[in-house]
């Protein structure tokens, strides 16, 4: 198993949870909620994920260091301030938010299987081996942070 990690990039994990989604959305029922409620709250969400992930991106390089999910081992500076001071991974959380979203919009509860699927790989796959080098690479600053701020919100 360990062959995953830091492999394949979370916006594909993510696209992949989508497609999936859309293939439960097809073959399960529908709940019955008004097309302009559901677009309302679905463009909400989508606006809330988009943010936190440009945020995140955007704090990493003015930090001058790496977004490459798949090489952790590039990180150049431990990066705890604006958005890093609310989630450890705000822009896996803001992938999250925009695959909730996805389910609103689809109006299906079985679809939201795939946010709970991507939240179980993303964690295993992704976050407990980016920890560990970063663990290693920052020792007790970044033991400290983790202490301080959630994984994930």
């Amino acid at each position: 198993m360990n062959r995953l990690e830091l492999k394949i990039p979370p916006p594909a994990i993510a696209l992949l949870a989508a497609i999936a989604m859309w293939a439960i959305s097809k073959s399960t029922p529908l709940m019955d909620v008004p097309r302009n409620v559901r677009l309302l709250a679905a463009g909400t969400l989508v606006l809330v994920g988009v943010a936190l992930a440009i945020t995140g991106v955007l704090t990493f390089r003015r930090a001058g260091t790496t977004i490459h999910p798949t090489r952790p081992q590039e990180t150049s500076a431990l990066v705890s301030s604006g958005v890093y001071r609310i989630s450890r991974n705000p822009m896996y959380v803001g992938l999250l938010i925009l695959l909730i979203a996805w389910a609103v919009f689809l109006s299906s509860a079985w679809s939201l299987v795939g946010p709970f699927a991507f939240v179980l790989y993303i964690s295993r796959f992704q976050i407990v081996p980016e920890e560990r080098v970063l663990s290693a690479k920052f020792g007790e600053a970044y033991a400290s942070y983790k202490s301080k701020v959630r994984r994930w919100l």
